[in-house]
């Protein structure tokens, strides 16, 4: 029994043992700027809905983001032909 027990054990460490890694990988650069984005600014969503309303400049100024106004929506279906009328 104790030999069982010792056997499952030193099977766990070993096992585990293949986990640890002590290599030193390096850190990968920080990814590019994407578009609209301007290097040295803080993002900023000022009425807390999570998306971007504007940035941060180094100097403590807030820049609003000025987009293309939206498109209108599409007009309604047409009523069916078929079903209940009137």
């Amino acid at each position: 029994m104790k030999i069982s027990l010792l056997a499952l054990l030193g099977g766990t460490a070993l096992a585990l043992s293949a986990c640890a890694s002590t290599s030193n990988e390096p850190v990968a650069p920080a990814p590019p700027v994407g578009p609209g984005a301007i290097s040295g600014t803080v993002a900023a969503d000022r009425n807390g809905d999570g998306i971007v309303d504007g940035y941060y400049s180094p100097d403590g100024m807030y820049h609003e983001i000025q987009g293309p106004p939206c498109p209108p929506p599409p007009p309604p279906p047409p009523p069916s032909r078929r079903g209940e009328r009137g």
